[in-house]
């Protein structure tokens, strides 16, 4: 039986979510072994100037506990 833990983290990119979604599992995997799969809890964007220019994501990342 594997044990599961997961954890929400939040990231951010100026070219796109898909961007910072990987930024955030990225970060994560600096500290955290056996990450098993990633869930895009929420999108969003900051704007300026009537242009989109930062893309958020908070995720929830789901790795394997030894």
């Amino acid at each position: 039986m594997a044990v599961l833990k997961v954890i929400e983290v939040l990231a951010n990119s100026e070219k796109s979510w898909e961007d910072a979604t990987k930024k955030a599992v990225k970060h994560a995997s600096k500290s955290v072994k056996n990450i098993r799969s990633v869930y895009i809890n929420e999108q969003s964007a900051s704007v300026k100037d009537g242009e989109v220019s930062e893309f958020r994501v908070n995720v929830k990342i789901t790795f394997e506990v030894n």
